[in-house]
């Protein structure tokens, strides 16, 4: 995994941890909304980005090689 892919999955689970705690004390109607609208989707939208992360910088590897 690459430097920015590790960033991404280490961030998304210090997220998620602090989210789990949150819900210890938030636990009305906002928060099911919060949850629900922002954090339901949010690790399977992360894997599809730190999947698409590793061909890009691939290209960008490619090209700063080509300019050298």
């Amino acid at each position: 995994m690459t430097a920015a892919q590790n960033r991404l999955l280490a961030l998304t689970k210090e997220l998620l941890a602090e989210w789990a705690e949150t819900k210890q004390y938030w636990r009305d109607a906002k928060a099911t909304e919060f949850e629900k609208r922002y954090l339901d989707e949010l690790e399977s939208a992360v894997n599809v980005a730190i999947a698409n992360l590793e061909p890009l910088e691939r290209v960008l590897k490619q090209i700063h090689d080509d300019c050298d």
